[in-house]
């Protein structure tokens, strides 16, 4: 249904319009939208459903939004995974698996290798992911991101996450860790990362699943493209003590109880020095950069609104279909969009376009997440048990993704 306010777009920002301005209202209070979208849908208690149309600069596009009410105590999120960080699932299958209502697909991520032909793709995310409270991965170096470029001054650290409080809020994620062996304590550097900083060690568990290791040590911290090192050395760990070694990173199901390490450069020539049965410990934790309120959720992308203004920078020039995550009423309410990927609709709105949607919507802060053929919206009808995607993907099918956010009721 085509909607009756028009954006007047312009190099800076987007004007206010009536139509956004009235989604806004039925978006935070649960009103119904006025005339020019299509009447808002309770998909379950604190979780509304709404669509609408913007014209944009590039032409009319279509948009799908979730209102979700993080006050309700009946209304939680979580992240959506495929059970691996190496591994890739459709968000409807994600969110079926594990009993959400709802979601959108979350972070980039390592989509494909065009450079590096000898190795294979991970389906990794590019960003930090926290599930249950359980911290899955760090973020890989800024140069070795997948997406569109970030705001100045953004690093593949920032996430969108909910802590114990129940709010939402964006911030930055940084791993602190360290690798203590009979030769030497070091300085962890990546977790469960598809790229690890050069001169580095970083730790694989068995979250990261079976796919080879092989892409982490391929680029560089500034180059995605550039070649992969040869001078890299990979320890197996289990029980506090060094099981295998070998010259070049593995693959396989890494056993529970068990690290893998994989050094590139002077971190393989630091892992060279160990020996079998030599004892290591590998200490890990994440450092919030703002919030000292422990993250129950987490996944990464990049802000383009904060504090209700759009980060400086933003791309005005590139249109596509987008996702997006804004932050209202102090973290209580979360707004979750999905511009529609059908033919008609397909030009999109541009980075900051998706910034001033946001707020005209009442976002106060306002994240963007993986787009183009990634975006997807699934949503439970009323009465069901299935999620069923509520936008058109661009591919004419829902593509794998490594992760999302779900959203889920109880009672």
């Amino acid at each position: 249904m085509r909607g009756s306010g028009r954006f007047r777009t312009g190099r800076a920002a987007l004007s206010t319009v009536a139509v956004l301005g009235t989604l806004a209202g039925a978006a935070l209070t649960g009103a119904a939208p006025a005339s020019g979208a299509t009447s808002a849908v309770q998909i379950a208690p604190g979780v509304r459903y709404t669509q609408f149309d913007i014209s944009a600069a590039r032409g009319l596009t279509h948009a799908h939004l979730l209102s979700v009410d993080l006050g309700n105590a009946r209304v939680r999120l979580n992240l959506l995974h495929p059970g691996a960080v190496a591994a890739r699932s459709a968000v409807s299958r994600l969110a079926d698996a594990k009993g959400a209502v709802a979601g959108v697909n979350g972070d980039f991520f390592n989509i494909s290798e065009v450079q590096h032909p000898e190795v294979a793709a991970t389906g990794a995310a590019v960003g930090p992911a926290v599930a249950s409270g359980v911290v899955l991965k760090s973020a890989v170096p800024n140069g070795q991101r997948f997406g569109p470029a970030m705001p100045p001054g953004v690093t593949t650290r920032a996430i969108l996450g909910v802590g114990t409080d129940r709010r939402a809020r964006l911030d930055n994620l940084a791993l602190s860790g360290s690798v203590a062996t009979p030769t030497g304590r070091y300085t962890l550097g990546g977790l469960n990362q598809y790229a690890l900083p050069v001169g580095s060690i970083g730790a694989f568990t068995p979250a990261w699943g079976s796919v080879s290791r092989a892409r982490a040590v391929c680029g560089t911290d500034t180059n995605r493209a550039a070649p992969c090192s040869t001078d890299t050395y990979e320890v197996i760990v289990r029980r506090g003590k060094v099981v295998r070694m070998t010259n070049s990173p593995g693959k396989g199901v890494i056993p529970a109880g068990a690290t893998v390490l994989v050094g590139r450069e002077t971190g393989a020539q630091q892992l060279r020095k160990l020996f079998i049965g030599a004892k290591v410990t590998v200490k890990s934790r994440m450092v919030a950069a703002t919030s000292r309120i422990p993250y129950r959720f987490a996944l990464g992308g990049y802000p383009v609104l904060k504090g209700g203004r759009p980060l400086a920078g933003l791309d005005t020039g590139t249109s596509a279909v987008r996702t997006a995550a804004g932050i209202a009423n102090g973290g209580r309410k979360l707004l979750l969009l999905a511009v529609d990927g059908a033919p008609r609709y397909r030009s999109g709105l541009t980075v900051a376009e998706v910034a001033a949607t946001m707020r005209q919507l009442g976002s106060v802060d306002a994240f963007n997440l993986d787009g183009g053929g990634s975006t997807t919206l699934v949503a439970r009808p009323p009465g069901t048990s299935r999620a069923t995607v509520r936008n058109h993907p661009t591919g004419g099918a829902e593509r794998p993704v490594p992760n999302a956010i779900g959203v889920f009721t109880t009672g």
